[in-house]
């Protein structure tokens, strides 16, 4: 069993890696409107490719295609394979629905309509 590989096959494998996950991935983040496509995540933060440069730290918006995820503050925690890794300082989720600072009832006419109108 071969246990190390040639430096030329390791690093094709890891091109072809790095392209299937750049083709299947939707995930982005957007900070002062630029565009960095997510390669991976994990519940406490995303990686993007080295070679992009994004911002180390700050605020930014996840979108998963042209659906807004969430607010995130962001800082780096570190870079390995190309990759540099980000970790949520804090992230809020986006709802799409105003919030109330009321308990709606849930039988609660949607609309109201008046006479004459």
């Amino acid at each position: 069993m071969i246990t190390h590989l040639p430096a030329d096959v390791q690093a094709g494998l890891d091109a072809a890696r790095k392209a299937a996950l750049m083709k299947s991935q939707r995930l982005r983040v957007v900070a002062d409107e630029v565009s960095y496509r997510v390669l991976r995540t994990w519940p406490g933060g995303f990686s993007i490719a080295a070679a992009d440069a994004p911002p180390q730290r700050g605020l930014v918006e996840l979108y998963d295609g042209p659906r807004h995820l969430a607010h995130c503050l962001i800082f780096a925690s570190g870079e390995e394979a190309g990759e540099i890794l980000f970790d949520f300082k804090q992230r809020s989720d986006v709802s799409g629905e105003q919030p109330l600072d009321f308990v709606r009832a849930p039988d609660a006419p949607v609309a109201l309509i008046t006479k004459g109108g």
